[in-house]
């Protein structure tokens, strides 16, 4: 390994206070403010309500995303066939209402054998429309089905792109529960707006339908205004309608406006509450050996209490909202009679006339109503929107930084090695952890990289593996192919204990005596006959059980280059020499670039890169001899010199 460059320097995570100027020389410039980097934020803070002005705009601007998604042509022909039914239905809801008129003429007529072909009648026009209700009802349903996997389908592409769903964990606080927003508040938005669009499509149908109706058959009133005599105005029931219909609209937009709120908030809770469940069930273990369930519990009764108030405060809202909804249909039973009965008492309408006015009128209305009385579902459909269309566009703001110029660049390096070219790596939020960093690592080495707690070698090691982009300059890497990288802690998928061990490869992809000679390599022979049984083994198996494993998973694999990171912080020294001697036997060419506090592990390197404090404030990353052992004398002095302050040795 070869040193290119000067001993790079980097500020600490912590703010260091201005410098004091030197005897005899100018003063020194305080440090500047570090500049923080764009990061996809929340944008709105939490329980805050969207935009009114903003729902069709980011309903505009999901379906522009779900546009290229593979099977959205099945959406399309399902919504398309809703269409036409609901077409058909109104075409036959017109022939009902004429059939009321005659059929309510023949029974003022008293003509029993006309009553008799009316009903006879009714059958065709009754069986017509039960089969379109059952075709719309399945094709409402499976439209729900589509729509919930069009949508998730495209939320699971962003959110499963490579490096996305750690960075976005890292960068936002809609990261935090993204099982929620894909699960649940996809599956309400998908059901939320499937009723309400087919719901608003057959009302403004339906009104389109009868309104006609309901212009001509108002001809045949008369209202009287005094002196014997009436006035017939043009469309008298349609504007009646429009009246009734504006008012109660108006009404129920003013009291039902604070549930979109209302519901954001109540979703931020469940989502708040599902998550200290989760956290509890995952770390059921560590909280037993603490004893720390009535702690837990109190979390967890907290974030349930959110919960349960925020259901409180929705309920209120639903409840002032039902006086206007409920008064509103109670009303309109009478009002269509109220409002008819001067034509026929003054006018010419008959009973069948006056009950198809009526009959027509309730159509109108229906439709008119609509808005009234799915408020409550508008607001709840647009917090679901809301919600999903934020954590998409977190996840495209992520692709914003690609186009950032202050990223760390990776790039392939020409002759197979690992260099840093003026390499600065920063936290999140701007702050300077490791300044201008320059060296090179080649082919076989063995380093291993030491330094204080927080002095960046875990940042250090995400950004090698193209994790962390925050920072400045170049990393030159390897074939990513002969790269592998082991964290603290192994990731083991959910299946098999072949498919834990063979993992990132596919299960079958290696033969069963391959599977068990690594296995006894690592000392975990006892698991061999497990390997096809089903079990969450990242429970069952003990934190050093799961480390060997990812070992094995280095003989599987056979990387060229392998950068481990605290990978045997779980290890007893017996077993970490086991595990390491793999470098010496069946990894002897490959790479080794360890990141690590344990006692013993220089022996396994022939380098050490150390990421040392200098003038209190400064990181310098250097190299230097493992060979030379240091007295204890010298690392007493070495702690004494201005700015060093003792740390523990925990992670970097």
């Amino acid at each position: 390994m070869a040193d290119t460059g000067e001993d790079s320097q980097t500020r600490r995570p912590e703010a260091a206070p201005a410098a004091a100027p030197a005897r005899g020389g100018p003063p020194v410039a305080p440090p500047a403010e570090p500049r923080r980097l764009p990061l996809p934020p929340d944008r709105e803070p939490p329980g805050s309500a969207p935009p009114l002005n903003s729902g069709f705009r980011e309903a505009y601007a999901l379906l522009v995303d779900l546009r290229g998604s593979p099977k959205t042509w099945i959406a399309l022909s399902l919504a398309l066939g809703v269409l036409a039914v609901i077409v058909l239905n109104m075409i036959g809801q017109v022939r009902l209402n004429t059939w009321q008129g005659d059929f309510f003429n023949a029974i003022e007529k008293k003509d029993l054998a006309a009553v008799g072909r009316q009903l006879l009648f009714f059958l065709p026009i009754a069986g017509a429309l039960l089969c379109l209700v059952v075709a719309q009802t399945w094709m409402h349903e499976m439209l729900k089905v589509r729509i919930r996997a069009t949508v998730t389908r495209r939320l699971l592409d962003m959110w499963l792109a490579p490096q996305r769903a750690y960075r976005l964990g890292v960068t936002s606080a809609l990261g935090v529960n993204p099982d929620q927003r894909m699960q649940e508040d996809v599956r309400h938005l998908a059901e939320l707006t499937a009723d309400l669009g087919i719901g608003f499509v057959h009302h403004v149908l339906l009104l389109g339908t009868f309104v006609g109706v309901l212009w001509v058959l108002s001809s045949g009133i008369a209202i009287p205004v005094g002196g014997g005599e009436a006035v017939v105005i043009p469309g008298y029931m349609v504007w009646a309608a429009l009246l009734y219909a504006g008012a109660g609209s108006w009404l129920a937009w003013r009291i039902g406006r604070p549930l979109i709120r209302l519901h954001v908030e109540r979703y931020e809770k469940e989502a708040e509450f599902r998550f200290g469940l989760v956290r509890v069930s995952e770390s059921a273990e560590a909280v037993a050996l603490y004893r720390g369930e009535r702690d837990e519990r109190g979390y967890i009764d907290k974030t349930f209490e959110g919960v349960l108030g925020a259901m409180r405060r929705v309920v209120f809202a639903i409840a002032r909202l039902t006086w206007i909804t409920s008064g509103y249909g109670w009303i309109a039973i009478v009002v269509p009679t109220v409002v008819a009965l001067p034509g026929y008492f003054y006018g010419g309408l008959t009973l069948g006339g006056l009950m198809m006015v009526i009959g027509a009128f309730n159509q109108v209305q229906q439709a008119l109503r609509w808005f009234v009385d799915n408020y409550a579902k508008i607001a709840d459909w647009r917090a679901s929107l809301h919600r999903v269309v934020i954590f998409d566009e977190a996840m495209k703001a992520l692709d914003d930084e690609e186009q950032l110029e202050t990223r760390i660049e990776t790039g392939p390096h020409p002759e197979g090695r690992l260099a840093f070219r003026n390499v600065s790596v920063l936290l999140a939020d701007g702050r300077v952890l490791i300044k201008e960093a320059n060296t090179e690592i080649g082919p076989g080495a063995r380093v291993l990289i030491v330094g204080e707690s927080g002095s960046g070698k875990s940042t250090l090691f995400r950004a090698v593996a193209g994790l962390w982009p925050w920072g400045s300059g170049t990393i030159l890497l390897p074939p990513r192919e002969q790269m592998m990288f082991l964290p603290q802690k192994p990731y083991l998928p959910l299946g098999t204990l072949r498919a834990a061990l063979a993992y990132p490869s596919a299960p079958d992809a290696f033969a069963t005596e391959a599977l068990c000679a690594v296995l006894e390599r690592v000392r975990l022979a006892e698991f061999a006959p497990m390997l096809d049984r089903e079990e969450r083994w990242d429970r069952l198996l003990s934190m050093g059980e799961q480390q060997r494993l990812a070992f094995a998973r280095l003989l599987l694999q056979k990387p060229r280059w392998v950068f481990l990171d605290e990978a045997t912080a779980a290890l007893d020294d017996e077993n970490q020499a086991q595990v390491m001697s793999i470098f010496d036997d069946e990894l002897k060419d490959a790479t080794l670039i360890s990141i690590g506090h344990r006692a013993g592990l220089e022996r396994y390197h022939t380098r050490t890169l150390e990421l040392a404090e200098a003038h209190g404030e400064k990181l310098a990353l250097r190299t230097r001899d493992p060979a030379r052992p240091k007295s204890r004398l010298f690392r007493r002095l070495r702690t004494m010199l201005p700015g060093r302050a003792r740390k523990s040795e925990g992670g970097a």
